[in-house]
């Protein structure tokens, strides 16, 4: 397991053939793409649905009417909970600001007791100033929630949406996604089964979820007359009591009788309630006659709700005036307390209090404690608030000093989920914006979970405001963070931007440091070549500023890559370099990790004795400073170097030691890996159940993982520990399984050493010319390699085709 080595996250899905295992649990063979499917023998395993998720937004105070609406949706449903439903995906469709998420959401808590397994919900941002959410990040998000583990979310759309969907079969579960866009947006996001519903609202039609999943589509329309008098009442009712009806009648006429609209009057209305109604009706019409003068959309709904705004902007505070438009220059979708006083300049008392009167005037939303953010046409207006009354200076300031809050904050949780492996910043920070510290990892990796979608935002504001050394300073910032969490989709994102920030910025250092993280990201990814050209192009920058330490790490990087192929004389070479380079600087925590990476390089080259000797050096350096994940990983190592080397006991003391420190850190990645070497210590011991035991448990962690890579060297070892129990037939269907994954991978050297342990297996079946089938493919797949194992190997297939 180099330093760097990332988990491959492609999900593996088939169908199931019996065989059974040890120890109350059953082990099945897949042959759908091809696959072995550990699981339990108890009614669910839950493990990947650690929790119920609860996601619905408050019920909407007020709600009125509605009632044709609310019975058409209800008629999706049927009698009983565990009854298919009528109609899988539903949609409400409407104008801007007619209620559409007010509609979904009462009717979500009414009937929320019909899905017992949960309720996912997502704004989907369709319609906002800013990026619209994309599929994978909300599957990310999703998968997330239903207790898939980051660093185990598939990298690729299809395959998260596959386990998505995996995970939401037979379950009564509700997704409200809100606010589409587009079918393209919504359809990755669909359970994909009866016991599911997809509850959709969007501006657009959508038809093509009614033509292509038989959605049931619900209208909108603007409130009848009676219903948006009463809404006006149900919130003024406390507060104004002489309020005659053709004044209610004619106010919401003036607000185009929208719910959005209607509530931000009815709220100005009740705020000042010794104020004649018809006063404030005159307040309406005079700014409705300003923007018919300023407008020339011809949109009258869009004019009725912008007049609506417009005079209830008008009447704020001054500071909560300033404080709502500024807050259109937010990069991303919500925001807390604290950003929002960076980006104000200001302390959190004050601007707390400005907050709430924002609240209170129904132009922000505030869905849960401390978290705060717009319906997105007021986002928009606010936007153009902002460019009217700021100078461009005033914008860039406010947005500087953000995006400074975003990067030091970043860099506070970077230093506490990931000490090691941090970038150590170097942009300034505004002596009135106060980052975040934290004094735990867990509270780093709570804000950076909470935050993700926002600092991505935030990097790509910082570089289209040519912000550029805070843009890939932030991408830098947040590399250590990416990989500790596996987070491929932002930081290829964040990478890619970083690298053309520090291009724009005319930093070589920068270009070098952003190409590294990039390809960091590409290698996570297993983009290979690319991988390669980004820190080929960092190391070629490093050697001309003379910048040792980066070339050393950029050597690493490209070992680690000729690791990956296989070619291990250049990653000997590779390590070699680096390791000669941190040496000479005083590196001693890096020397430690080329050591490790060398060690495995001289076990894949037969040489178990140099990387013993190598990783106790190693060892003992990571023990002194304290690095838990550089003590297993070379305890894992050492394992292999011991088995190799025939020091059962050793290597059994080695390994348990490893899985101790993956155990106390609870992190199923190292585990599920490192017991993959515990189960062939126990082969070598002559203990196969116990091995298949190890296997076994490896198996399922990496399936819950979605790593399908390491899943198939379970899956393979335990063929050789069913075989080494003299289970030729389950041997050989969990070869099968294996080398299918392989090919699917593209990882020949672990096909060519699959296929000959299942050619022998299926020689012990009787069945000669199959086995010789598979030798040849062996053959061919082994012409590519030339070091010491492939060779021996080589000559391993040649006898056996020869003594058949």
């Amino acid at each position: 397991m180099p330093t760097d080595e990332p988990a491959d996250d492609a999900l593996w899905h088939g169908n199931r053939l019996g065989a059974s295992g040890p120890t109350g649990d059953v082990v099945q063979a897949r042959d759908v793409q091809g696959g072995v499917h550990f699981h339990h023998s108890e009614p669910r395993n839950d493990a990947t649905f650690a929790v119920t998720p609860s996601q619905l937004p408050g019920d909407v105070r007020g709600f009125v009417n509605r009632h044709s609406e609310l019975a058409d949706l209800s008629g999706a449903l049927t009698g009983e909970p565990d009854e298919p439903l009528a109609a899988a995906v539903s949609v409400i469709t409407g104008t801007a600001g007619v209620g559409k998420t007010s509609l979904a959401l009462h009717w979500a808590h009414r009937v929320r007791h019909q899905f017992p397994d949960g309720q996912l919900y997502v704004n989907l941002r369709g319609y906002d100033p800013g990026t619209p959410a994309a599929p994978e990040q909300v599957l990310d998000r999703f998968l997330r929630d239903l207790g898939v583990p980051v660093t185990a979310i598939p990298v690729h759309l299809e395959d998260r949406a596959s386990l998505y969907r995996s995970l939401l079969a037979d379950r009564r579960v509700m997704v409200v996604l809100d606010n589409a866009a587009t079918v393209g947006q919504v359809r990755p996001l669909l359970p994909g089964t009866s016991s599911a519903l997809a509850l959709v609202t969007s501006r657009n039609r959508l038809s093509g979820l009614i033509a292509r999943h038989g959605a049931l589509r619900v209208g909108v329309d603007i409130l009848r007359e009676d219903d948006a008098v009463d809404l006006l009442g149900t919130v003024t009712a406390r507060y104004r009591v002489d309020d005659q009806r053709h004044e209610l009648v004619e106010l919401a006429r003036l607000c185009a009788r929208l719910p959005l609209a209607l509530r931000i009057a009815a709220e100005r209305a009740a705020s000042r309630p010794m104020m004649r109604l018809d006063e404030l009706i005159a307040d309406l019409r005079d700014e409705s006659g300003l923007w018919d003068a300023l407008s020339a959309d011809g949109d009258d709904d869009t004019d009725a709700v912008r007049t609506v705004f417009a005079w209830s902007y008008r009447a704020l505070p001054e500071p909560a005036a300033r404080l709502f438009h500024l807050l259109g220059l937010h990069p991303g979708n919500d925001f807390s307390l604290p950003a929002t006083a960076a980006l104000a300049g200001s302390d959190t008392k004050r601007v707390r209090q400005q907050l709430d009167v924002l609240v209170g005037a129904h132009l922000l939303e505030q869905p849960v404690p401390g978290r705060y953010q717009f319906h997105d046409l007021l986002r928009a207006y606010a936007l153009d608030q902002v460019r009217l009354h700021e100078t461009p200076d005033t914008q860039r300031a406010v947005l500087r000093r953000v995006l400074g809050w975003y990067l030091h904050t970043a860099d506070g949780a970077q230093t506490r989920i990931a000490p090691f492996d941090r970038y150590h910043l170097t942009e300034p920070i505004a002596a009135d914006v106060h980052p975040l510290a934290f004094d735990s990892y867990e509270a780093a990796l709570r804000w950076y979970q909470v935050e993700a979608t926002n600092l991505v935002g935030a990097t790509r504001a910082a570089a289209e405001a040519q912000l550029h050394t805070l843009a890939w300073q932030l991408a830098a910032v947040l590399r250590a963070i990416y990989l500790h969490q596996n987070a491929f989709d932002d930081w290829l994102i964040t990478g890619r931007i970083g690298v053309d920030s520090a291009a724009h910025a005319g930093d070589r250092a920068g270009q070098a440091e952003a190409s590294e993280s990039l390809g960091k990201a590409y290698f996570q990814s297993r983009r290979l070549d690319e991988a390669e050209s980004s820190h080929r192009s960092a190391l070629a920058i490093r050697q001309d500023i003379g910048d040792q330490f980066g070339v050393a790490k950029s050597t690493n990087a490209l070992g680690l890559i000729a690791l990956r192929h296989r070619r291990l004389t250049d990653a000997r070479s590779f390590f070699d370099q680096s390791r000669m380079i941190f040496h000479d600087l005083g590196e001693r925590r890096w020397e430690a990790l080329m050591r490790s990476n060398l060690a495995e390089t001289l076990c894949e080259l037969q040489h178990a004795q140099a990387a013993a000797v190598i990783l106790d050096e190693a060892l003992a350096v990571f023990r002194e400073l304290g690095d838990r994940f550089g003590v297993g990983n070379a305890l894992f190592l050492l394992s292999w170097a011991r088995r190799e080397l025939g020091d059962v006991v050793g290597a059994r003391a080695a390994i348990d030691d490893a899985l101790a420190i993956a155990e106390e850190d609870e992190n199923p990645v190292w585990q599920a890996h490192w017991l993959v070497e515990l189960g062939k210590v126990q082969r070598t011991a002559a203990q196969p159940a116990d091995a298949l035991t190890s296997y076994q448990h490896a198996a399922s962690i990496q399936r819950r993982l979605g790593d399908r890579s390491r899943e198939a060297f379970a899956i393979e070892g335990a063929g050789q520990a069913y075989e080494q129990m003299g289970r030729v037939d389950e041997a050989v269907d969990f070869y099968r399984v294996a080398a299918e994954t392989y090919r699917d991978l593209d990882d020949q050297w672990s096909l060519a050493q699959c296929l000959q342990h299942l050619a022998g297996a299926i020689d012990q079946q009787g069945s000669p010319e199959q086995a010789r089938s598979c030798r040849e493919q062996a053959l061919t797949v082994l012409a590519e390699f030339d070091d010491p194992e492939a060779t021996a190997l080589h000559q391993r297939v040649v006898q056996a085709l020869s003594d058949g």
